[in-house]
Parts: structure tokens; C-alpha cells; sequence
């Protein structure tokens, strides 16, 4: 019931909500329509070359960090998902802060969209995250989201024996939280038509490096907090993830499991977003991070292809000769 309810929230908000710098297009009224860049209906609208000539450098930037972020995904080379990780925080986080946020079902619910002429590579990344997301799942959480990122860069460089893991019947109710923090964040926003609400539910704002001092304090906490808990905002907090977790249901090209999977326990350990139950992947909580997946063609360490080997030399045997 809960996926099918949030599949119909999420596919209608997301494929057509997204505008430029989404975590500042939330400020107060009098900053929206600069923010989103609407037009004047005054003012004589530009021709499409000259649109897209503006917006031409951040298109091509896009398309070229897309097919970083998809070669990375595709050859399931752990170096390249670091590299894109790097690049995600620099360009799409502190340099264009490109961040799917709750901003933009806000603006869907108050039909306030951006218009499209100006907001074209805004667009392009609402439609890959939706597309991505139905075709493989999470990948717009795993590799293009500038704040998850981030924690991702601290989790690989931070001491190891900072790190707490909670139990795991607590990590599987604890992921539900964020489901809350979405209907909470719709339902107040229906009610009030208050956006400044994102401030204190996404810390995205602090890649445009504008906050107030209880704001920042309490960025460091929750950064403090990642580095005990890893993935804790992305895993358990975030309303975004929560929807493109629900939206993932229908995805398409899912992570393959061998037989030997009911049984073996090797990548439900090594998971570090608590997506793996037993045989079970569950999809609303896999961002296609590739650790199962190097796993799962690791032949020196899946059971799957150990047992193969095993048997194949066993073949490979010379018959016995009764003496």
C-alpha cells in the first residue's frame, strides 16, 4: 500500500518538478521568481538559440558528469565511483548546487514550475534521476547527489574504528523514518505554503554556503553524526531518497543473485546501506553502490563460482585404478 501510494506521489512530482538551484529556490516569496528564473511576462522572451546558448555550458557539463557517473556504473570499477563521488561535490554540489530537493515537489503541488525554456538542464537531470531510477534504481542517490556523495568521500576516508553499526532490526525500522519525514514535509507544506520548512529537513542548502548559525551548528552534528553512523541522513532521513526509494519498485534492471545467495551471507555484511535481507535485495534501500555486484563476479571469494571451481577440479581428476 505504501509503494503504490508514493509511486503516484513520486512519479507525478518528480519527472516534471525540478528548477535551477532548487535548495535556494525555497526562499522567501519576494526571491522565488529570481531563483527559479521565471520570465517576466513583460519582457520579450529570448529566441531557443539564444536559451540555449546560455545554458549551454551547464548542459554540456551535465552530459559530460552523466557519462562519468554511467561509465563508473556500468564497469563496476570502485576507483572510477571515487572519481565521480569527487567530482559530484565539486561541480554539482559547491559549484552549480544541483541537487534534486523536497523544494521541487513543493513547487509541483504549488504549480509554480520553472519554465522549461530557462531551465533546461534542470530538466535534463529531473528526467535521467526518474529514468535512472525506473531502469536500475537509486542511481541518482549512489553517484549524483552531491550531499550523499560527500558522506560516501567521509565513510572511505574517515578512521575506521569512528564507525558504529546499529543492529540491524534497528537500521530496517529506522529506514523508515524518512518515509515520515516526506509525508510530514508535504503535508506542512499543503497547509502552510511554508518552503523555508527545507532548511530544517535537507542540508543541501550548505552548498550554496548560506545558513543561519543554529543552521550550521546543526549541519555539524548531523556531519559529526555521519561519521559514527555512516549514510545516516541518506539511509534514514532523507525525503528525496525516500520517494526515489519508492519510485525504485518499478525498476527494471535489477541486481542479478545466484542460488547460493539464500545461504550465504557474504554481501548482506559488506552492504553498507542495509539493503540486503538474506536472499532479498530490497530495492527501496539500494543505491547501486556495485559493492554486491563485484562481489557477486568476485571469483575468488562468491561461494557461487568457489563451488564451480571445486567441482571442476574434482572432474578434473584422474580416475582411480583398482590395484
Amino acid at each position: 500500500m505504501t509503494s503504490r501510494i508514493g509511486l503516484v506521489l513520486l512519479v507525478v512530482l518528480l519527472v516534471l518538478s525540478p528548477g535551477r538551484r532548487p535548495v535556494v529556490a525555497a526562499h522567501e516569496a519576494s526571491q522565488t521568481s529570481s531563483q527559479w528564473q521565471f520570465a517576466d511576462d513583460e519582457e520579450r522572451a529570448p529566441g531557443w538559440r539564444d536559451v540555449v546558448g546560455a545554458q549551454a555550458t551547464d548542459l554540456l557539463l551535465f552530459i559530460a558528469f552523466t557519462a562519468l557517473a554511467l561509465v563508473s556504473f556500468f564497469r563496476k570499477s570502485k576507483r572510477l565511483k571515487y572519481v565521480t563521488l569527487g567530482v559530484c561535490v565539486l561541480l554539482l554540489g559547491f559549484g552549480k548546487s544541483q541537487l534534486v530537493s523536497i523544494v521541487n515537489v513543493f513547487a509541483l503541488i504549488d504549480l509554480n514550475l520553472p519554465i522549461f525554456r530557462y531551465s533546461v538542464a534542470w530538466y535534463v537531470l529531473a528526467i535521467f534521476t526518474v529514468a535512472s531510477t525506473i531502469l536500475w534504481g537509486r542511481l541518482y542517490c549512489g553517484r549524483m547527489c552531491a550531499f550523499g556523495a560527500l558522506t560516501q568521500l567521509m565513510d572511505a576516508t574517515l578512521p575506521k574504528h569512528w564507525r558504529r553499526e546499529p543492529p540491524a532490526w534497528l537500521e530496517r525500522r529506522a529506514s523508515f523514518v524518512k518515509y515520515g519525514m516526506l509525508i510530514f514535509a508535504v503535508l506542512y507544506f499543503v497547509v502552510t505554503r511554508d518552503r523555508t520548512i527545507y532548511r530544517y529537513i535537507e542540508p543541501f542548502w550548505m552548498f550554496g554556503l548560506h545558513g543561519s548559525a543554529v543552521m550550521w551548528t546543526g549541519l555539524g552534528v548531523l556531519l559529526i553524526a555521519t561519521a559514527i553512523v555512516r549514510n545516516l541522513y541518506c539511509q534514514f532521513l532523507c525525503p528525496v531518497g525516500a520517494a526515489l526509494g519508492l519510485l525504485s519498485n518499478l525498476t527494471v534492471f535489477r541486481i542479478k543473485r545466484w542460488k547460493e545467495c539464500s545461504s550465504c551471507k557474504i554481501c548482506e555484511k559488506a552492504c553498507e546501506w542495509g539493503a540486503i535481507q538474506g536472499p532479498k535485495i530490497v530495492n527501496s534501500e539500494c543505491v547501486r553502490c556495485d559493492d554486491c555486484e563485484r562481489l557477486y563476479a568476485d571469483q575468488k571469494k562468491c561461494p557461487h563460482w568457489i563451488i564451480i571451481r571445486r567441482r571442476s577440479d574434482f572432474n578434473a581428476r584422474p580416475p582411480m585404478t583398482a590395484t
